[in-house]
């Protein structure tokens, strides 16, 4: 499988890009310390920096492979970390990846989120032989859902986190998108 990492993509608002240490407070203020934000991406908030810096230095510990896809969503206009976007599982063979991603509170709404999903899936597809890219959001998590509804990926029955699991999505709505 050839991977490419996380490499910088540019929007019309927004620059995607690994993670520097410089986006601590950003990240911390604006989505990893906000209960709202990790209830819904399904992590736990961080209560302090220093718990903030342990996940920080994770994500660029991350970068040393090539697999290892983290982007964080600078808001070009203001240059502040708004949140992330990631694939959290990698199936190498298989040739697919599942995309997670967040947006902190004061900044959704403005369909950020939708434009780094649709940069992500172009991106990737352009420089890697995934064939098919999959996410799903919680039945009650409406706002990720609009994203996802408003995306290229369209609803599909399972997803392949659950199928190695052997479940059924139990109120989870599955969405996936593959090569042309």
């Amino acid at each position: 499988m050839r991977h490419c990492g996380t490499q910088t993509i540019d929007t019309q608002r927004l620059r995607l890009r690994r993670f520097e240490a410089c986006d601590l407070g950003d990240m911390f203020r604006n989505w990893a310390g906000d209960p709202a934000v990790q209830t819904e991406y399904g992590e736990p908030a961080y209560t302090t920096a220093e718990a903030a810096q342990e996940l920080l230095d994770r994500y660029i510990k991350g970068y040393s492979s090539e697999s290892f896809y983290r982007w964080a969503i600078i808001e070009k206009e203001s240059g502040r970390n708004i949140g992330q976007i990631a694939f959290c599982r990698v199936y190498d063979e298989l040739c697919t990846a599942e995309i997670e991603y967040c947006i902190g509170t004061a900044f959704q709404g403005r369909g950020y989120a939708g434009e780094a999903l649709s940069a992500v899936i172009g991106s990737i597809f352009k420089s890697t032989d995934f064939r098919r890219l999959e996410a799903y959001h919680r039945a009650e998590n409406t706002k990720s859902g609009r994203v996802l509804e408003k995306s290229a990926m369209h609803i599909t029955d399972n997803v392949e986190r659950f199928r190695q699991q052997g479940l059924a999505p139990e109120g989870e709505v599955c969405y996936c998108i593959e090569r042309s």
